[in-house]
């Protein structure tokens, strides 16, 4: 990236979340990640030049040296901090300022420090594997796949109702959502194809921020941060119907959306299940979680009629991967907060001790081997609450991040790429699976956590006390399956 050549207009508004926006560059792969701040704070600079860059640095390191070996190089892009001209900075925010969604203006983009972070776009391919037609991607933010065992759990709810169903009660009841979804992440994450189809139709009638498709690296559908926008199922029925035309008819000039959606559904299914690697057997090499509940207490149907469909995740899927560092809490927050708390007591007494307990970082090879040989059981020491509580903010990480399919019809032959072919007949795809949005969570932060999980219990406990909730899910689904190609992405 020529820095000193950059100009704004090469660049557009790609998207954001609560504490960065991102832009897209018009012409390369590339996408430019910059930290977002309360109006007062920005008005007041409340953040140097320094501490910015600082963290930029704590995610790319993060990325890097924690995340990545956890959940693997093909699937983690760590990108790099770059240090930007500040009038491009400035020109650029005031260029994609009316794209932003009303409702995250409440923050503004850094335009004082010039520091940002480099990442590939990944709802992109390289060019030699787009051949004909654009590429779609498919961003899924799966949540937390398991019901939590720890012994430290004082409300019983919280071993049959997942967080993720809890939770929508309360982002109902407090107006984040007009509607509730009907995706339970213990579905996703079952490896039974029967409920992870039902999982993603249930995220296609309500995607919330937990579904968006793009193509050719657009947004085509998912939440745009309106609340009462509702998606049109039948519009993007006709965005996908080119790439699965050879097998879906035209009704009155117009696809079928059932069957459009259907073959979606399937290739999203395959990918979130390969491997992507050559002679794939993981239907062979299962992993299994610990014996928790494999059903959420919210789908009581899905209880009756599928309590045997959990075959468990093929071991190196992305499912997997990332489930089995969610699992690295095993404590649950009720567990953690009162070793948070010894943490605290004991910095009081010894402050100098933070910088060597690496609470705010350096993310390196350090940090990540006291992830890795945290004792199993407490002892009273410091060493072991700091071990736990790193180990919980990397679970956390993994619960707040974001899975990325990109896919382009393909029409050769070659074999150079691992395959996973089930039914030839069907469209094949060139494909790549990545995790992003893999940020540290701050030590600071437990309290809030902790208060947080008692407000959802608490609210949702109120929620269904008068109201007995039967979910109905359609689980008359086929099984037939498209071909795809993975591709490091």
């Amino acid at each position: 990236m020529e820095v000193e050549k950059m100009d704004e207009n090469d660049w557009k508004y790609h998207g954001e979340g609560n504490k960065s926006i991102v832009v897209s560059h018009a012409q390369h792969s590339q996408v430019l990640r910059f930290l977002k701040h309360n109006v007062e704070d920005h008005k007041h600079r409340c953040q140097t030049s320094e501490q910015a860059q600082q963290h930029i640095q704590n995610i790319v390191d993060f990325g890097k040296h924690v995340m990545r070996p956890l959940l693997g190089e093909n699937y983690v892009h760590h990108g790099e901090a770059v240090k930007l001209p500040l009038d491009f900075v400035r020109l650029l925010s005031l260029k994609v300022e009316p794209e932003r969604p009303e409702s995250r203006t409440d923050k503004v983009m850094d335009t004082l420090s010039g520091w940002a972070m480099c990442l590939p776009n990944l709802t992109q391919l390289p060019d030699h594997l787009s051949e004909h037609r654009p590429p779609l991607c498919i961003e899924i933010k799966p949540k937390c796949g398991f019901l939590p065992w720890s012994r430290h759990v004082t409300k019983d709810v919280k071993l049959k109702a997942c967080r993720f169903c809890m939770h929508q009660h309360l982002k109902i009841s407090s107006g984040k959502w007009k509607r509730r979804s009907q995706y339970c992440p213990l579905d996703l994450f079952s490896g039974s194809k029967q409920r992870m189809f039902l999982a993603i139709k249930h995220l296609l009638e309500e995607a919330q921020n937990n579904l968006k498709i793009f193509k050719n690296g657009e947004l085509i559908f998912g939440c745009k941060d309106d609340v009462d926008q509702k998606q049109d199922l039948n519009e993007l029925a006709q965005h996908l119907w080119p790439y699965f035309s050879p097998t879906v008819p035209l009704i009155q000039g117009r696809p079928h959306r059932k069957a459009v959606l259907h073959n979606l559904t399937q290739v999203v299914t395959m990918a979130l299940l390969s491997s992507g690697e050559p002679g794939d057997t993981t239907e062979h090499r299962r992993f299994h979680p610990p014996k928790s509940r494999d059903h959420c207490r919210t789908n009581m149907l899905l209880q009756d009629c599928c309590h045997k469909a959990n075959r468990g995740l093929p071991k190196d899927c992305v499912l997997s991967k990332i489930l089995q560092v969610q699992l690295l809490d095993d404590l649950d927050i009720e567990g953690i907060y009162p070793l948070y708390k010894r943490v605290e007591r004991y910095l009081a007494e010894y402050p100098e001790e933070r910088s060597r307990l690496q609470l705010d970082g350096p993310y390196n090879e350090s940090f990540l081997e006291r992830v890795r040989r945290c004792p199993s059981d407490d002892d009273g020491s410091i060493e072991y609450a700091v071990g736990k509580i790193h180990q919980y903010r990397v679970a956390m990480a993994a619960k707040d991040c974001s899975i990325m399919i990109t896919l382009a019809p393909y029409e050769g032959d070659d074999i150079l790429w691992p395959t996973l072919e089930i039914q030839p007949s069907k469209p094949r795809f060139r494909g790549a699976v990545s995790i992003l949005d893999l940020d540290p969570k701050p030590y600071e932060s437990i309290p809030h956590q902790y208060k947080l999980d008692l407000q959802i219990v608490s609210n949702y406990l109120r929620s269904v006390q008068s109201n007995v909730e039967l979910a109905s899910p359609n689980l008359c689904l086929n099984s037939e399956d498209c071909t795809l190609l993975f591709h490091s992405a």
